[in-house]
């Protein structure tokens, strides 16, 4: 729930809500944990009847419509025949899009000057321009 914060931040926090609750503190505390017990039992009391009324065994994840349509109406089989289709558009897919990240390596690198890659000659024969020089302002 954290994996956000810093040990800083989580300190900040634990005292800013030390300032706003004061002597309060444990009884809100407290009463915010009542409040997800509640919450958890309300939670599972509703997945247990909808399991009972449905005869089938649903756990919490289950709820979310497409993870019950794919585990309870649908078949291995149908799930199989549905993604055949789509998974040869996604493989082709995605080999042109690793063809074209390939190639725009290349042509980076071969652009890049501090990688020692030679710039091409203009149409005349002529040696390239110079490369503009960076100002301070560009950098920032």
């Amino acid at each position: 729930m954290f994996e956000n914060l810093n040990w800083w931040e989580i300190g900040a926090l634990l005292l800013l809500a030390l300032l706003i609750f004061g002597d309060r503190l444990p009884a809100v505390i407290s009463d915010g944990l009542r409040m997800v017990r509640n919450l958890r039992a309300m939670a599972s009391n509703a997945t247990t009847d909808l399991s009972r009324e449905l005869g089938t065994d649903i756990q919490l994840e289950d709820l979310h419509p497409k993870a019950f349509i794919r585990k309870h109406l649908l078949s291995e089989e149908d799930e199989q025949a549905i993604r055949k289709p789509l998974q040869g558009v996604y493989d082709n897919l995605r080999a042109d899009v690793t063809g074209v990240h390939d190639e725009l390596k290349d042509v980076a690198s071969a652009a890049d000057l501090r990688t020692g890659g030679s710039r091409p000659a203009t149409a005349t024969g002529a040696a390239p321009a110079p490369a503009p020089r960076v100002s301070y302002d560009d950098a920032t």
